[in-house]
């Protein structure tokens, strides 16, 4: 039996799945298809939760995203944010109810909650 260094993967935070792989720079779940960049402990340690964007960016208040897919809005007037949406000086909030960590105003739908896993930071 040959002993490795390599450090165990950890589960997927979606599904909680331990057979996550590498793919690229990010994690992957072939159980749920979830992506997520893994945490460098590094940069996070002693800052608290970070949120992270779709392709694994470090968000903060003030940033700007764009939506990197299209959402559907439920309840009141619905409707379809298209993806590519800028929105302006966001901010977070990391307990925020079933994953929706993001407090934005979005151009033609007023205010509204979104989740970090479908924006992108704009550099």
């Amino acid at each position: 039996m040959t002993e490795t260094n390599e450090t165990p993967l950890p589960p997927c935070p979606e599904c909680g799945s331990e057979y996550a792989y590498a793919s690229g720079a990010l994690l992957t779940c072939p159980m749920c298809g979830h992506e997520w960049a893994p945490v460098d402990a590094s940069t996070d340690a002693g800052t608290g939760p970070s949120v992270r964007d779709a392709v694994g960016n470090v968000l903060s208040d003030g940033d700007t995203v764009t939506l990197a897919k299209s959402v559907k809005i439920s309840g009141g007037g619905g409707g379809t944010i298209k993806a590519g949406t800028k929105v302006s000086g966001i901010r977070l909030d990391p307990g925020g109810a079933d994953g929706h960590d993001i407090d934005a105003k979005v151009p033609g739908f007023g205010k509204l909650r979104l989740k970090s896993s479908v924006v992108k930071r704009v550099s």
